[in-house]
């Protein structure tokens, strides 16, 4: 699993004007869309689950995939989340050979 990381703004900064700078960049990169809640997943090949550990997701945590190759396109429709607690979700899917059933993955709440 690969993710791509914009930086957080610690809760206090020694110097303000440096605070509301980094508040305002982030809070910018937020309205373009640049938000911590993206990540890529490739589905375990020669199995019918595949676990996935990322501190972002949560038991109610929504996950949305969007396929990245024709073979993850292929495996989106028997694709399932089975299990989800904090840190970790069981996606549920076909048993393949195939080793690029490559999918872009949302985390919301």
């Amino acid at each position: 699993m690969s993710t791509q990381g914009y930086p957080l703004v610690p809760l206090s900064m020694k110097n303000e004007a440096q605070h509301r700078q980094a508040l305002a960049l982030t809070t910018n990169n937020a309205a373009q869309g640049k938000i911590n809640v993206s990540s890529q997943v490739t589905l375990a090949a020669g199995a019918t689950t595949t676990t996935v550990k990322d501190s972002r997701i949560g038991a109610t945590t929504v996950i949305s995939f969007c396929p990245l190759t024709a073979d993850a396109a292929a495996a989106l429709s028997g694709l399932y989340v089975s299990a989800q607690v904090k840190g970790q979700m069981t996606l549920t899917h076909a048993n393949t050979a195939s080793t690029d059933r490559t999918f872009a993955v949302t985390f919301i709440g």
